[in-house]
């Protein structure tokens, strides 16, 4: 069998292709799998790192704004997107795929378009609540559409073919919280709050967390991955202590999960994977200029259910929001309420799912 991932450009939408890749050599190790995404796109260092064959196309995003620079840019994207469709024709006439499967954002979009003008059988793989402009447009013609929230539904046009599969996310080996929890040198008596933004972090968490650090000392445990961009700042204002590990990454993120009882962070697709995988009771707080505001809608999913709260971003240093941080980590009841319909929301077997999916689609 033959298959090629096209997806790109961000981890969100490169390692769930990544994950139903590994799945699939698993299942039929002697299955033939290459990638295809942009030269300037996390994709250009990680899937050869990872072995696989890359193919490349110049193709990129419009531009929302509506200027005339903005303008005559988007006439440039488009004729980069011509070009990378013929590219793509060429690209599927030489490997001759049995499917094609794409996971969303326009780094896809090139190599979906070309499988569904040569007949050929594809998949999209969708992570976000609100589905992005090429799933949308390209599901009318997929053979299969996956999604990650029940909710996308109404998003999409087609209502025949559609799949509520989950988002591919990592998995991590089970670590009891106590071992974990010292693993960062935490107080075993306090509950733990676990906070994350990204690898360069999220500047209006970190401020909010900064003013809350006084109060929390001596109540609460806190892991704090402040990111690249305000680690030095952060460090020489909060020193670790007993109850403080800060560090701009965390290298073992299963531990810290598994030390955490309560998680505030960013929604990205994958982050949501992961969350809801775990039965992590979760405070989101979406980053605002996302694309199509995609994380907002990921973390409505969930709190309109009682799986996470919702706060937005401009909120998140107002009283109110430090108010229900607190009030969760002192209610172990109201957490472990959250956890409960958080792992209702959980997919862990979506990347076996998928692959499978693709086997099938592969030999029909």
């Amino acid at each position: 069998m033959r298959v090629i991932f096209a997806g790109g450009g961000t981890g969100g939408h490169l390692y769930p292709a990544v994950a139903m890749a590994e799945e699939l050599l698993k299942r039929l190790p002697e299955t033939e799998v290459s990638f295809a995404g942009t030269e300037k796109g996390i994709e250009s260092r990680e899937v050869p790192r990872l072995g696989y064959g890359l193919d490349t196309f110049k193709v990129r995003g419009f531009s929302r704004g509506r200027s005339l620079v903005d303008m005559l840019g988007n006439a440039g994207v488009l004729t980069d997107f011509a070009g990378s469709v013929r590219k793509a024709v060429s690209l599927i006439r030489k490997e001759r795929p049995d499917v094609v499967v794409g996971t969303g954002g326009f780094v896809s979009a090139p190599l979906l378009l070309a499988s569904q003008m040569l007949g050929k059988k594809n998949l999209i793989q969708e992570q976000n609540a609100f589905p992005g402009m090429t799933t949308r447009l390209l599901s009318l013609f997929a053979t299969e559409v996956h999604l990650s929230f029940p909710d996308s539904r109404r998003f999409l046009k087609r209502k025949k073919g559609i799949y509520v599969s989950g988002n591919p996310a990592r998995r991590f080996s089970l670590v009891h919280g106590a071992e974990a929890g010292k693993a960062f040198g935490l107080d075993p008596g306090l509950p733990t709050l676990l906070v994350f933004g990204g690898s360069r972090g999220a500047r209006s968490i970190n401020n909010a967390v900064k003013q809350w650090l006084g109060e929390l000392e001596g109540t609460a445990n806190v892991i704090w991955q402040t990111g690249s961009l305000d680690f030095e700042a952060i460090s020489k204002e909060c020193v670790s202590s007993s109850n403080l590990w800060i560090g701009p990454y965390i290298n073992d993120m299963g531990s810290a999960y598994a030390a955490a009882d309560l998680v505030l962070c960013r929604a990205g697709a994958s982050t949501i994977a992961e969350l809801t995988n775990l039965g992590k009771p979760a405070i989101l707080v979406p980053y605002p200029y996302a694309t199509g505001n995609h994380q907002f809608f990921n973390a409505e999913a969930l709190a309109k259910d009682g799986a996470a709260v919702l706060i937005t971003d401009s909120e998140i240093s107002d009283k109110g929001a430090k108010e229900k941080v607190y009030g969760l980590l002192k209610d172990s009841k109201a957490r472990e309420k959250m956890a409960v319909a958080c792992r209702k929301h959980g997919k862990p077997e979506a990347a076996s799912e998928l692959a499978g999916r693709i086997i099938q689609l592969g030999n029909s």
